[in-house]
């Protein structure tokens, strides 16, 4: 078995070391809902709704990517410290996801 051949199992989050860590909203949704990277990872936001979002911590001030506008791209850090931290879209606060940090 080759070094580095272990993958986790299907629908489980691990650690990307790549920074190609990325959310995606889409029809009013943020995908993958659950995320989880390392401390102070840079993080894509894309926005392919029509409308514009935020991804905002719900505790604290972790992160807030502020409004993104339709068709449009953010990054932003995720937090130094390791943590369960959810989020919503202040716009439309039904939307909900979790960052890992770990």
């Amino acid at each position: 078995k080759p070094a580095g051949s272990t993958r986790p199992s299907p629908g489980s989050a691990s650690p990307s070391g790549g920074g190609q860590d990325q959310v995606t909203i889409d029809n009013f949704a943020f995908m993958p809902a659950a995320l989880t990277v390392a401390p102070g990872a840079r993080i894509t936001v894309t926005n392919k709704d029509d409308t514009a979002h935020t991804v905002t911590a719900t505790a604290g001030k972790a992160f807030d990517t502020g409004t993104v506008d339709a068709g449009r791209t953010v990054t932003f850090t995720a937090p130094a410290k390791a943590g369960v931290y959810p989020y919503i879209c202040t716009i439309h606060p039904f939307m909900k996801g979790t960052l890992t940090v770990r």
